[in-house]
């Protein structure tokens, strides 16, 4: 998100606020916590220091007596009552991000913009850092998360975030609406932004979504209307292009098959709105199919609001809709894009354009005052969900959250759990880890990554509350000497003799490799999916001459072709830990020290650079095309060589499964004037909608057995792969489980099939189908097949 780089960006006006927060983001070491942070909150209050909030008829008792803050009465009654109280330059003034005061109704300004995709980030104007609150829980980039695949993770997670967002609002550091989580599919390799996302598969990147989302929102009280804080899902939708080889975001036009959008690119924005309750979707810059998503009249108010009934409102990626009329020329007018905007279903502005051209669009007749109403009724109803019309918060749910529930023990424990769980063993031979601190008394650390920390946190980060990087990590277990053998992750010139001689003569050598933001960002795509500047070489090198067994750790937001490491004989060991959180190094060092039975599983592929010297990244077709030589995308399309597989993942435990009830066939019952019921042999498939769909459906029952001596947790994947209709998947992730079995115990797995849900396939024009023939289910080493007829 951030802003398109032109003059009179919102960029520039706001003296690029995103290079300020980066500028500053130094961690301090929060010391004697609670005791500090107490007495800061207490300052706090004498400094003056609150939250914005409408509605203080406590300081002003003739409030009382206007109908949107009684809050006995209906929040429809209520935002009917406070739209009518505004005039049409305090109406515009609610379009827009920046939202004005309107003093005369007890209403202060309200930021909107506030990030916090794995923390509370001070990326956005409506949160930031002081000496009250110096810092936040930091967790693992979205992508090291999702590797966990573990969905009560996913929502705990949130649940903490939101309880320090609200600690910060209430000292006036933070606002209640969150621009986050990103559930772009992860569709190409290169793309800057898949750290953001949850991977490349889209039954993953839903349920991130809505457990997160719902981790975010679900208040205390469980009145489904209330609101904790209010999340939104973004960038909708087709957007994982930000800067390649001169295309760019705010110009490129996704083409995109209608298979491909209901099949890969919607399902997880879908779930965040039907599943998650999500309280905001945001549009993205790029077009779809010659169309700009911001003023898309079908995606916006025919699919989001129509088709998944969104409960909230709809925002704009900042400056989008100045990016629709000043860089892709969709309107001759400012005016014509405000009106085309709106109209489409946008009710709030990421920037300044609505403030400045709406009055103009409704004096030229293109918009009417009812279509600003009943775009900032949306808005005022998701503010009043919050509690922002409802009076002082000191004296609501969560109003004693303060600065001592920010960067608790608990928080932070949490983060370095999350982190162990998306930590990735990709090879281990000869079982050479776990390590023993009674075998390895001394280890070389080397690596341009082996001693950061903000690295760790990736992009969209705040402050965190403290950092243990890899080299911290692993000197709590052991002897440790470091040489970074390379000054950054692009060296130009590796520094070999000394990381050659630390190698040679310690007990073992990890090596902590991978990328960072200067390789992959917003507004920054990756060329190629090689280690950077010198760093194979650094490897290399390296391994020939270690005295001990090496490992090889890759920090790094998206795949690597680290194929010649994988052949190395040297390098019994290798781990992928995205970009692993505040707690990162600590988290590496259990794995590494067998304090921690690994258990992540990639949630991408890893694809051979021979992959990207062929595709394009600007070509959105996920299915192969065997006519051009096109190899298609991700696991579900893509049947060529990789260097490792989505769901690729080793643990210390060796874990087996066993099908105990399973169907042999579903049969699904059409009524009698159904037409493949008189023609069977033409109907490949069947609608997945209709009375044959109800309660049509198995039970797989699955015993998994840890036969290790170690417990540990373990992901279950259930695949199908369907018949071959409709250009479907080769295969495709339709339920996964995360469970944990002690050593040398078993456990039970049930998975409740939907046959209409799970065994359907998306068509040509977008339409769900059954199809008819023989299934396959894959559940690890597990193959099962059985036949779906009418």
């Amino acid at each position: 998100m951030i802003f398109s780089l032109k003059e009179n960006s919102l960029a520039q006006k706001m003296g690029s606020h995103k290079n300020r927060a980066k500028t500053c983001s130094v961690s301090p070491v929060l010391t004697l916590h609670t005791i500090l942070l107490v007495t800061l909150y207490s300052l706090s209050k004498i400094q003056g220091q609150s939250p914005p909030f409408a509605c203080d008829t406590a300081s002003n008792a003739s409030l009382s007596s206007l109908g949107f803050c009684n809050t006995e009465t209906g929040m429809e009654d209520r935002v009917a009552d406070l739209v009518g109280r505004l005039t049409l330059p305090e109406k515009i003034g609610y379009l827009i991000s920046g939202a004005a005061s309107v003093s005369r109704l007890g209403i202060p300004k309200y930021e909107w913009w506030s990030e916090a995709l794995h923390g509370v980030s001070n990326t956005g104007p409506g949160t930031r850092f002081s000496n009250v609150v110096p810092g936040a829980t930091s967790f693992p980039q979205v992508i090291t998360t999702a590797a966990s695949f573990n969905t009560t993770l996913f929502e705990a997670i949130g649940k903490v975030v939101s309880s320090e967002a609200r600690a910060m609002y209430n000292v006036g550091l933070a606002g209640l609406t969150y621009w986050s989580p990103n559930v772009n599919i992860f569709r190409d390799p290169r793309w800057g932004r898949g750290q953001e996302t949850p991977g490349e598969d889209p039954l993953l990147s839903s349920k991130y979504g809505s457990n997160y989302v719902q981790g975010l929102q679900q208040s205390d009280d469980s009145d489904p209307n209330k609101l904790k804080v209010a999340a939104c899902c973004k960038h909708y939708t087709a957007y994982d292009v930000d800067n390649w080889k001169g295309v760019d975001r705010y110009r490129f036009n996704a083409v995109v098959s209608q298979q491909d959008l209901d099949d890969t690119f919607q399902p997880p924005f879908k779930s965040c709105v039907v599943d998650g309750n999500v309280a905001s979707v945001m549009c993205s810059y790029n077009q779809v199919n010659g169309k700009p998503t911001c003023a898309d009249s079908h995606l916006l108010s025919g699919v989001i609001r129509g088709d998944w009934n969104l409960n909230g409102y709809i925002v704009t990626d900042c400056d989008s809709i100045d990016v629709l009329y000043n860089s892709q020329h969709y309107t001759k007018t400012p005016e014509e894009a405000v009106a085309q905007s709106i109209l489409a279903g946008v009710n709030l502005d990421c920037g300044y354009f609505l403030s400045k051209h709406t009055q103009g669009a409704v004096d030229k007749g293109l918009l009417k005052e009812s279509d600003i109403n009943k775009a900032i009724s949306y808005n005022f109803a998701t503010l009043m969900r919050l509690g922002f019309f409802d009076g002082n918060p000191s004296k609501k749910l969560y109003g004693d959250l303060g600065p001592k529930d920010v960067c608790t023990p608990q928080h932070q424990e949490l983060a370095r759990d999350a982190a162990r769980q998306g930590i990735v063993l990709l090879q281990n031979t000869a079982k050479t880890l776990p390590f023993t601190a009674s075998n390895i008394k001394s280890v070389a650390v080397i690596g341009p990554n082996a001693n950061v920390t903000k690295t760790m946190i990736g992009n969209y980060e705040g402050i965190p509350c403290k950092y243990t990087t890899p080299l911290q990590g692993l000197a709590s277990y052991t002897s440790t000497t470091y040489q970074p053998g390379c000054s950054n992750v692009a060296c130009v010139t590796a520094q070999l003799d000394e990381a050659k001689q630390i190698a040679s003569t310690s007990d073992a050598t990890v090596l902590i490799m991978g990328a960072d933001q200067s390789i992959e960002a917003e507004s920054r795509d990756r060329v190629d999916l090689y280690l950077p500047g010198q760093q194979q070489l650094l490897v290399t090198a390296v391994a020939n001459v270690s005295k001990g067994p090496v490992i090889l750790v890759i920090m790094s937001g998206g795949g690597m072709d680290i194929t010649f490491a994988k052949n190395n004989d040297k390098i019994k060991s290798i781990l992928w830990v995205g970009y692993p959180g505040q707690a990162g190094g600590a988290a590496l060092a259990d794995i590494i020290f067998g304090a921690y039975n690994p258990c992540g599983r990639l949630p991408m592929t890893w694809y051979p650079q021979s992959y990207a010297d062929k595709v394009p990244m600007t070509n959105m077709n996920m299915r192969a095309d065997p006519a051009t030589g096109y190899p298609g995308r991700s696991y579900r399309f893509y049947n060529g060589e990789t260097v490792y597989s989505f769901g690729d993942g080793l643990s210390y435990s060796d874990f087996t499964h066993h099908l105990v009830k399973a169907p042999t066939e579903v049969s699904i019952p059409l009524q009698e004037e159904h037409e493949c019921r008189h023609s069977s042999s033409n109907c490949k498939s069947i609608d997945a909608v209709g009375e044959h769909c109800e309660n049509l459906g198995f039970d797989l029952h699955l015993k998994v057995r840890n036969n290790g001596s170690m417990g540990g947790r373990h992901t279950v994947f259930l695949f199908t792969s369907p018949p071959s209709v409709h250009n479907s998947p080769r295969k495709q992730l339709i339920e996964f489980e995360k469970v944990y079995l002690h050593g040398n115990t078993q456990g039970m797995v049930v998975f409740k099939v939907d046959a209409c849900k799970h065994l359907s396939v998306v068509d040509e024009v977008g339409n769900r189908k059954v199809a008819l023939g023989v299934h396959q289910l894959h559940i690890g080493n597990l193959n099962y097949s059985f036949n779906v007829r009418i």
